[in-house]
């Protein structure tokens, strides 16, 4: 599949669910209304939407939330796609919050996951407590733990926020080395209503690059995983650092994503709100594979060149809808 800008979409983004056992202070509200049920994709018409990607050249998935791994049987899901492994598919991942870990790292790697994504802001307990806003940290660790001893490779997704974590910037790229995790550093996404100013804790990764390259060895990396990071080595731990920077530098030149929200709504652009309803074909069209084809490549024909992300003072998002809505 080509946009219309000639970059190849190969790599699909699904929410299972809009729901979080956290509330992480610059992602979500603390009182957060959840969609109900039916509003959601049942699992085989998530199975139904991914086996149509994955047919039409997709090539990697990779289940978000939300919290994934708090949506009801979504193994199952799991289970369909590592069978497209090698057929199709060559890789499925999984971005977590690492709560759930414990429970379900070596059935992860039973259906064919490697890798996957835990967002970790802080190694201070209270702090985590702080972020998201009633998190367990040991429970967050116990379940790495989990996932190393699974065989799963692990990258930690660290949002920056300044007056926040910055101080512990360096404690995690060295807790990250002795563990053998690698790290991207994420900026503030301004994507729905929170009950704080974004631009108060707002930190360029610019800034902290420049910080950590006067205490250790950063060598620009060719690595790509698909994403949107661009990458360094870390000599003195021999893990890579990513630089994920929406709003300091626009990465979309090289965008080859697409995401897939819980309730079946196609975004062809994180940062833009148009969509295609992906749920509405599907029940209209019962078992109509052209139906679905059809819809899709008529999203993929108006793929955006790029975002429109700003932070704003005001606290109105550039985007209405929460990141847990579209997928993280």
């Amino acid at each position: 599949m080509l946009d219309p800008f000639g970059r190849q979409v190969s790599y699909l983004r699904v929410s299972v669910t809009d729901r979080c056992d956290l509330r992480c202070v610059y992602c979500m509200a603390e009182e957060m209304t959840f969609l109900p049920k039916k509003d959601l994709l049942s699992l085989e018409e998530l199975e139904q939407v991914c086996s149509a990607f994955i047919d039409s050249g997709v090539d990697k998935i990779r289940i978000t939330g939300g919290e994934p791994l708090v949506r009801k049987n979504v193994m199952q899901l799991f289970q369909a796609l590592g069978r497209r492994i090698g057929n199709g598919l060559r890789e499925v991942t999984l971005t977590t919050n690492g709560t759930q870990l414990a429970r379900y790292a070596s059935e992860l790697v039973d259906c064919g996951v490697r890798r996957i994504n835990v967002s970790l802001d802080t190694l201070d307990a209270e702090k985590f407590r702080r972020i998201s806003r009633w998190g367990d940290l040991d429970k967050v660790l116990g379940g790495l733990g989990a996932a190393k001893a699974a065989g799963l490779k692990v990258k930690i997704n660290t949002v920056a926020l300044r007056g926040v974590n910055d101080m512990e910037i360096d404690d995690l790229v060295r807790w990250c080395g002795e563990n053998g995790f690698d790290l991207t550093f994420i900026e503030t996404m301004p994507m729905g209503a929170i009950d704080a100013i974004r631009e108060d804790t707002f930190l360029p990764l610019s800034e902290v690059r420049a910080d950590l390259s006067r205490r250790w060895t950063l060598t620009d990396s060719d690595h790509a995983t698909g994403g949107p990071a661009t990458y360094v080595d870390v000599a003195e731990t021999g893990q890579r650092i990513g630089f994920i920077t929406p709003l300091s530098h626009n990465f979309c030149e090289s965008c080859n994503r697409v995401r897939l929200t819980c309730t079946g709504q196609l975004y062809m652009c994180l940062g833009q709100e148009d969509n295609a309803d992906l749920r509405r074909v599907m029940r209209d069209h019962p078992g109509d594979a052209n139906a679905l084809n059809d819809a899709i490549a008529e999203a993929i024909g108006r793929k955006p060149k790029g975002h429109d992300f700003i932070i704003d003072r005001r606290n109105e998002p550039a985007v209405p809808r929460h990141m847990s809505v579209t997928g993280g």
